[in-house]
């Protein structure tokens, strides 16, 4: 009876085993839904390399004319909660959209009371592009954005790497929103290394780089403290 019990167990054990379809281990769609890596969102948004529009911001100045009624001329600034308050018609959130952007919306809203308005934004008082270098640079700063600077470029504009600049984990900050502003980690020294500058990104306006500790500075501190034969005196 003994013996006949260890059977049956063994049997519902190898069980499951034996309804695996002969090969099914060795496809690649046969590993765990746990395994499949997700990290990569498609929704998630990723740092481009191509020209964007500029988009307007706090304190910005426009003209509006309009062609055949110029009763409504007007010029605006961006307020500080990014709306500018409008002739005859609601205020409007000016901030964060291009020209041409902000162009059709006030298109849309003035045909509520002018018939097919044409009218013209004109950029005339703004914010100079800007990007800011900080961490481990000789000169960290913020400095105008000139065009197509790229990481590099930045680097070299704020002074250089210093003795204790991390080159292979440089970071590019670049806001999203408001709330949101991901990190993207550069190679500059593998980049520089191997001579493809691919992944040496341009700037946008707004953008910042920082540039870390490397591990040697990290570590100074304890080496000033039990080895104090190199030249460091314990601080007690």
């Amino acid at each position: 009876m003994k013996s006949m019990c260890l059977w049956v167990m063994s049997a519902l054990i190898l069980l499951p085993l034996a309804v695996v379809p002969a090969g099914a281990q060795d496809r690649p769609d046969a590993r765990p839904a746990a395994a499949v890596d997700n990290s990569q969102s498609v929704n998630e948004p990723t740092l481009q390399a191509h020209d964007p529009r500029y988009t307007l911001s706090i304190g910005d100045t426009l003209d509006i004319n309009f062609r055949f009624t110029p009763e409504f001329n007007q010029t605006v600034t961006i307020q500080p909660d990014g709306y500018v308050s409008l002739r005859d018609i609601e205020d409007l959130r000016a901030a964060g959209r291009t020209v041409p952007e902000l162009t059709d919306l006030l298109k849309k809203r003035y045909s509520r009371i002018l018939h097919d308005p044409v009218l013209t934004l004109t950029l005339t008082l703004f914010e100079k592009p800007y990007f800011i270098a900080n961490g481990e640079l000789k000169n960290p700063g913020k400095y105008d954005l000139r065009t197509n600077t790229t990481v590099i470029e930045a680097v070299g504009i704020a002074g250089g790497f210093n003795e204790k600049s991390r080159h292979s984990q440089v970071l590019l900050f670049r806001r999203v929103s408001d709330q949101w502003m991901p990190a993207k980690v550069l190679d500059v020294k593998e980049m520089v290394k191997s001579g493809n500058l691919s992944e040496d990104l341009r700037l946008r306006p707004g953008d910042m780089i920082f540039v870390p500790k490397n591990t040697v500075s990290k570590v100074q501190p304890w080496l000033n403290i039990f080895w104090p034969s190199w030249g460091f005196r314990y601080p007690y």
